[in-house]
């Protein structure tokens, strides 16, 4: 085949000569759709094929570099509907970011690369997708990170027209248009099925018209006409709004029986029906040679390595230390940690995200003092969540910062797809537990601990007091992953050493994993966690009176329970551990798991929360849940 002229869009329309190879080279991709879909026995050809031509003509022609796919300054190219795989893999291979033959061969393959759904440890392939409705914000994230760099690039996202019916796209095209991201093309593959049939029968969804109700520029093209979708594709420098593409397609593209037919969106052919379509396409018919090579020789050969997301700010700035007598607020020393973390880092800032709640979540004097690096999503928490983890993988420092219930129990979805795809990202969630208050039941956040949990790359930290959440702040900034950082709503009092010296004191260095021994004691030990470290202390002086020598432990970090605690509490009668959480899914459920498997033999007890609470003031709240420091004393006067 012709190598393939890459004009990076700037002639007005296509040449002949390279139409005229991209025709060739789209016939020759579905005939690899087709190889290794019916090989894997599996997958999505239909939309595969309906997609080609988008694919083709992005890929060749944008500004990306087969030889280096990170260029910095590159266009972006993100699709949504990832279970098109085998046109990205297709395309990505033809135009030799890859060895093409490998990822037909191997294609859903245990230990192979290429997966059902398109994986960001491809080259090429900029966010691992398949969970519908995210892709369109993820491009916006990104395209926010480029622009707060100073990069002048455009970004394309493409997506499949059933997932329109999702809302969260609703969220993410308000978004780009209130930012004026008007360097991004939104191409829709409307090849008019899904599983259960016409998209219009299935759900009335009219796409052309929300995108202009919400201030878009919309063209309507025939998406297997290169020529048009090239003038439809191709940036424009003056563009006003942002645009989208309605690319009018038809499923199972260039096989006869294939095209229009619903059934072949997630069905592949057999290898009788997929050598009368090669056949049908003048292909060759190698699938029993490709069939070889899909043996176990070519397992987990030659993988890519996932590109990590390492950026961090340069300078952590001077720690601030509260005083013994400060009486404040976690989020509020997060507001200012993050506002110092600025001022140090001007030629690096980071991006702030806030829901409509900066006022209370305390990134406020961050907007007002930093507007182009401060975002205001309003109510539209999950486009937030993607936006903000996309942004964190362009090389961003990102915060986050969100009521607990939005950040962690109604964007859950969002930050699995986040975890999957490595990303940066820092998570804020204020007004977490029963402290919330009166906010009542909807509003108590007591689960985040399993589901951030449930994350292979999410690290969870409960900070005790404002010193040890300045620590934390400044920890997460300048080290790599992914962090939520949770806290309560009320003031707390500064943890003290017994000579009255803040415990998170100036030689305090916050290290994830690590815990904290608060007290010195010989019989019980409370471990405990947040804002019910302070309390843990006034039940150890109750149970002192009773000639209870209490020792308490302050665990930050729930989900790293290791082996230096558990030898710490080994010599106690009784361990008790305390949190404003869910009882069974928390700290204290993590400390039991992380007992039975040692072996060792701890006399554990837990509290914390078992029941949704009500409104009321979080005292009152903490009482009905037997949380109060007396009421710990006495529990655990009973239970020696």
């Amino acid at each position: 085949m012709s190598k393939i002229e890459r004009t990076l869009f700037k002639p007005l329309s296509i040449p002949t000569g390279t139409q005229k190879v991209l025709k060739e080279f789209c016939r020759n991709a579905r005939g690899d759709i087709l190889r290794m879909t019916t090989l894997a026995r599996s997958g999505h050809p239909g939309g595969s094929m309906s997609s080609l031509e988008i694919f083709a003509l992005l890929w060749s022609q944008a500004n990306v570099d087969p030889k280096d796919p990170l260029k910095a300054g590159r266009d972006r190219i993100v699709v949504s509907h990832g279970h098109t795989s085998p046109a990205v893999y297709a395309t990505l291979g033809r135009l030799e970011f890859f060895d093409l033959r490998r990822a037909v061969a191997t294609f859903r393959k245990a230990g192979s690369p290429f997966e059902g759904h398109i994986e960001r440890s491809i080259p090429g392939v900029e966010l691992t997708t398949g969970n519908l409705g995210q892709g369109v914000s993820a491009g916006a994230g990104m395209a926010l990170a480029d622009r707060t760099k100073g990069i002048r690039n455009h970004t394309w996202i493409i997506t499949g027209d059933g997932e329109h019916q999702k809302g969260q796209i609703a969220e993410a095209r308000r978004f780009i248009r209130n930012y004026g991201l008007n360097n991004i093309t939104v191409v829709v593959d409307c090849n008019g099925l899904q599983i259960s049939g016409r998209t219009d029968r299935v759900m009335y969804t009219d796409i052309a018209a929300e995108y202009r109700a919400d201030g878009w520029d919309v063209t309507e093209v025939d998406g297997h006409s290169l020529s048009a979708l090239y003038r439809a594709l191709r940036p424009e420098e003056t563009s006003r709004t942002p645009r989208l593409v309605m690319a009018m397609t038809v499923m199972g593209k260039g096989v006869s029986f294939m095209e229009n037919d619903a059934q072949y969106h997630g069905k592949a052919l057999t290898l009788d029906q997929a050598g009368s379509a090669l056949n049908e396409l003048g292909l060759t018919n190698d699938l029993d040679e490709l069939a070889e090579l899909r043996k176990d020789s070519w397992k987990g050969k030659g993988d890519f390595n996932l590109r990590l997301p390492y950026a961090i700010l340069d300078s952590e700035g001077t720690s601030i230390i509260y005083d013994s007598d400060h009486r404040g607020d976690n989020r509020g020393a997060f507001g200012t940690a993050l506002m110092d973390l600025a001022k140090m880092n001007t030629d690096n800032l980071p991006m702030v995200f806030d829901c409509d709640l900066a006022g209370s979540v305390k990134t406020e004097q961050f907007g007002n003092e930093y507007p182009d690096h401060f975002f205001q999503s309003g109510i539209m928490e999950h486009n937030t969540a993607t936006a903000a983890g996309a942004a964190s993988i362009a090389d961003k420092v990102v915060f986050w910062a969100d009521f607990g219930v939005f950040a962690a129990d109604e964007t859950f979805n969002q930050h699995r797809l986040n975890d999957i795809n490595m990303t940066n990202l820092k998570v804020v969630a204020t007004h977490c537990g029963l402290d919330v208050g009166m906010d009542g039941k909807t509003h108590h956040c007591i689960n985040y601990i399993s589901l951030m949990g449930t994350l292979y790359h999410c690290n969870t930290v409960v900070p005790a007091d404002p010193n040890q959440t300045d620590r934390v702040i400044r920890y997460a900034a300048t080290h790599p992953g992914n962090f939520f950082i949770a806290m309560g709503r009320s003031k707390l009092p500064i943890i003290t050493k017994e000579n009255g010296e803040p415990f998170f004191g100036r030689k305090y260095r916050f290290v994830y994993g690590l815990h904290d021994h608060i007290r010195e004691g010989s019989d019980v030990a409370i471990v405990a966690m947040g804002n019910m470290i302070f309390r843990a202390m006034k039940a150890r002086e109750i149970l002192l009176e009773s000639g209870i020598s209490t020792a308490v432990f302050a665990v930050s970090c729930p989900l790293c329970i290791g082996p230096e605690l558990l030898d710490e509490l080994s010599g106690y009668k009784l361990v008790l551990t305390l949190e404003d959480h869910d009882l069974d899914t928390g700290m204290g459920a993590k400390m039991a798991i992380a007992i039975a498997c040692s072996g060792r033999s701890i006399n554990l007890r837990r509290k914390g929360i078992t029941r949704y609470g009500g409104s009321g003031d979080p005292e009152d709240l903490y009482r009905m849940a037997g949380l109060l420091p007396e009421q710990v004393a006495e529990y655990i006067l009973a239970e020696i």
